[in-house]
């Protein structure tokens, strides 16, 4: 077993060496990168994320096809596009995201932007209410359900309430609302503090935290993020996702 102080050490040098802008270029946080405005990002933040599964130039690829669809303005065809505007994503597919699923997203975030506030309104009202990034995402959830929607598209929205590890969504806020002086993260988010942030936990991650003993649940669930992350506090608790780059790094990059 490695103790605290050689583990620290060791995350420490592993997150210096991933948390770097090159980084970007390979990953889909590249995607919400071509963007400046702050909505742009977040509208261009969470479709990549919602399809940020398999191949990771897969995702990129995808991300940016969709994207391009809105002539790479996502809060401009937010605001502006009508129902027929919707059609031009019809045939959409990334593994089991499809046509329909893709413009009942882009209703949502009309609702979301027109009703709501935007995306960081909505996360925000929901983490106040139990301070978590649990009770974040159930509302959020809630919110972007709201409407008439087909039922299929609840898959690709996880929900931590039923356990799901919600791997993309955690990717996704880490992205919005942890920032340094790296500028992989975006930091746009100053209102949910990087200490509440919850590790994106997936197959990678997930066997590498087993190997240096910060995870013992072998289901990578909810449960198991929790136990992840708070056993990542104990080396930074004000950014305990920080080491997201470190277990992401040693999983992908070193086969650890």
């Amino acid at each position: 077993m490695i103790d605290h102080k050689t583990l620290k050490v060791f995350l420490d040098e592993k997150h210096d060496q991933y948390n770097r802008p090159e980084f970007i270029t390979d990953d889909p946080i590249s995607v919400p990168h071509l963007f400046k405005q702050k909505e742009d990002i977040e509208i261009a933040g969470l479709l990549t994320a919602t399809i940020a599964w398999g191949n990771r130039r897969s995702i990129i690829n995808n991300a940016k096809a969709l994207l391009r669809r809105t002539d790479f303005a996502p809060f401009d065809f937010v605001k502006n596009s009508s129902e027929a505007d919707l059609e031009v994503f019809a045939n959409f597919v990334h593994r089991t995201f499809n046509g329909s699923d893709c413009i009942y997203f882009w209703k949502a975030l009309q609702n979301i932007y027109n009703n709501h506030g935007g995306l960081e309104s909505v996360f925000h009202k929901g983490f106040e209410k139990e301070l978590s990034i649990k009770s974040a995402i159930s509302h959020f959830r809630n919110i972007f359900f709201s409407m008439a929607h087909p039922e299929h598209v609840r898959k690709h929205v996880a929900d931590p309430e039923k356990n799901a590890s919600a791997k993309r969504l955690n990717m996704f806020l880490r992205w919005m609302a942890r920032g340094d002086d790296r500028s992989v993260d975006f930091g746009l988010w100053k209102k949910i503090p990087a200490s509440a942030l919850m590790c994106p936990l997936d197959v990678h991650t997930g066997n590498v935290g087993r190997k240096l003993g910060l995870l013992c649940r072998k289901a990578n669930d909810w449960k198991s993020v929790e136990e992840l992350t708070e056993g990542l506090r104990n080396f930074d608790p004000n950014d305990p996702v920080k080491y997201d780059f470190a277990l992401f790094g040693l999983g992908i990059y070193e086969k650890f």
